[in-house]
């Protein structure tokens, strides 16, 4: 399967550069893959699909202020240090660095007071970075760090809480979860007044997620990992939902991937662990029925797993509508319930 069989044609002016005035007033396509037909309308009207005893897996994730901004030791020009993922070695992290080429192992680093040294190179050309603090760096990056936005939201005068989802629990992820945008506290409450059970994944996300897809044949490209957590509790909740005939939503396609990794292999047992899973066209799920997502670049390994699940011809058909009647894309923009 070729990657350009998942190019479609958008105008800029559709990328969201904001959020809907309430995160429940985003506009909402129901996708029906039985027969690729689609209904138009808004997210609140989401609880009318679900049944009591349904089940909605959510992904508790929370976007860290990644993006640091300081300057090399005794040099005046400014550094951006974007932190990717923690080590095991405590205040030490993988980190994009710009510019990276002067970033040598040992230089020292200055960032809003913190100092850090390089202590290596990744095979990827990232940085290994060890801060040196002795109180919670959490707490600290909260402080000197700043939520990152995609690279195609260019906007300035954001709202920074409304890249996090109203449940957001767990720091990890460089990039919101965000199909999960869209639900408020009274949205959720009236899913569980219907009867609908939510549980919870993590799956912390990278910057993977932006990386395009390179080569033609989709078959041969490599995933990025990405750590998640399935809890117990959630492995129960998906078992009694299907054993009483229910249905199973995942929220994200984050959500999809780590219910779907540890799927391979039933019965679903709880575990955490790295998942590199890629889902394509001709991947067979074995846990979720139906998945509420955004719109998704072209080309991208997103609309592809959506792609897997609802049917190429189906989605492709979906986005040129989309494109029609002017739905707005990508992060901040409207969502799709493939059913």
């Amino acid at each position: 399967m070729n990657l350009h069989d998942f190019y479609y044609d958008l105008p800029e002016a559709l990328i969201a550069q904001h959020p809907a005035a309430k995160r429940d007033e985003s506009r909402l396509m129901i996708l029906h893959r039985e027969d690729g037909t689609v209904e138009h309308r808004i997210f609140h009207d989401v609880v009318d699909y679900f049944e009591e005893g349904d089940c909605l897996v959510i992904n508790d994730s929370r976007v860290i202020p990644a993006r640091l901004f300081g300057a090399r030791e005794g040099k005046e020009e400014e550094i951006e240090v974007f932190l990717l993922r923690p080590q095991a070695e405590k205040n030490v992290w993988e980190c994009l660095v710009k510019p990276g080429k002067k970033m040598k192992v040992g230089t020292k680093i200055i960032i809003s007071g913190v100092p850090a040294e390089v202590l290596s190179i990744t095979d990827e050309g990232n940085r290994m970075i060890r801060f040196d603090f002795d109180g919670d760096f959490n707490k600290k990056l909260e402080e000197i760090g700043e939520i990152p936005l995609p690279p195609y939201i260019t906007a300035k005068d954001q709202d920074y809480s409304r890249y996090q989802t109203v449940y957001a629990e767990h720091n990890g992820s460089v990039a919101a979860p965000t199909a999960g945008l869209h639900f408020t506290e009274e949205l959720l409450q009236k899913l569980k007044d219907k009867g609908v059970n939510i549980c919870h994944v993590t799956l912390h996300v990278g910057l993977g997620t932006f990386r395009p897809v390179k080569t033609e044949n989709i078959e041969e490209h490599k995933m990025h990992s990405e750590f998640y957590i399935l809890p117990e509790n959630t492995v129960e909740t998906i078992k009694k939902t299907k054993a009483a005939g229910k249905k199973v939503t995942a929220v994200g396609t984050t959500c999809c991937r780590v219910l779907e990794t540890a799927g391979r292999n039933l019965p679903l047992e709880a575990q955490s662990g790295e998942t590199s899973i890629f889902i394509y066209p001709g991947f067979k799920f074995n846990v979720i029925d139906r998945l509420i997502t955004n719109f998704h670049l072209p080309e991208s390994t997103l609309i592809m797993l959506i792609s897997a699940l609802a049917g190429k011809e189906n989605v492709m058909n979906a986005y040129k509508t989309a494109v029609e009647e002017k739905y707005r894309f990508f992060s901040f923009g409207d969502s799709m319930f493939i059913q």
